[in-house]
């Protein structure tokens, strides 16, 4: 899970960052709101933890952006030193999912994070995911969905390729630059030629047959990255029962 951290005190990012990288999340930090709004055009995340009173642009208004333009309803952290029962109130109004105080106690704020997460993506406690006709899964890699004939067909996928998928499919209709989609599926650290990622796409788009007559169409975005688009139908992600 990608969390992005704003707040305009370094040490406060480097603690935030600190705590839940070692419960397994990658972390994103950013000491003004332009930035991350800049960010928030051109990449995903899964959680954002904002601090209420940053210098350009504050946390509420952040908030109501993310309210009023992400797709999917991204969980919200605030966090923050305003302590009196109407500011909470207020935060909460505003549209954040959750509310703390500084300073931050960091078993607390883990569980929060986790809790959030696990309200936000109910999927992830499930063994399959479903996009519109596609199935993914997530035990064992493989993707069901009705081909040509109308019978239902199996993918079986390498763990690349169902990450790539999954990443796409949970983004479906956004645009991805080729250095998010390194990042989420092979890793921060990782280099990897262009080459790979064009053949894991190449590889999905065959595999998965995501051609228009069955709802999705996988194209690039040129000098940019990749993006799946929805054909004329509104795609959520929901659990399979």
């Amino acid at each position: 899970m990608r969390i992005a951290i704003l707040d305009d005190d370094e040490s406060q990012v480097q603690l935030v960052s600190y705590l839940l990288e070692k419960a397994g999340f990658n972390c994103h930090g950013f000491a003004n709101g332009k930035d991350l709004l800049r960010q928030l055009r051109r990449e995903s995340f899964d959680l954002l933890v904002l601090d209420w009173s940053v210098p350009d642009i504050s946390g509420t208004e952040i908030l109501s952006w993310v309210r009023g333009n992400l797709p999917q309803r991204v969980p919200v952290l605030f966090v923050t030193g305003r302590t009196s029962e109407n500011d909470i109130v207020a935060g909460l109004a505003a549209g954040a999912d959750d509310y703390m105080i500084k300073p931050l106690r960091g078993s607390e704020l883990v569980a929060r994070v986790q809790a959030l997460l696990r309200r936000a993506y109910p999927e992830a406690v499930h063994d399959q995911i479903s996009f519109g006709p596609y199935r993914f899964e997530t035990s064992r890699n493989e993707v069901h969905f009705a081909g040509e004939s109308g019978q239902t067909h199996s993918a079986l996928l390498t763990q690349k390729e169902f990450d790539l998928a999954l990443m796409l499919f949970r983004n479906a209709g956004r645009p991805l630059s080729r250095s998010h989609i390194r990042e989420v599926v092979w890793g921060r650290d990782i280099e990897i030629p262009s080459r790979t990622m064009d053949t894991h796409i190449s590889r999905i788009r065959s595999k998965l047959e995501l051609r228009p007559e069955h709802g999705f169409r996988l194209v690039p975005v040129y000098s940019y990255g990749y993006r799946l688009d929805p054909m004329g139908q509104e795609e959520l992600e929901t659990p399979a029962s």
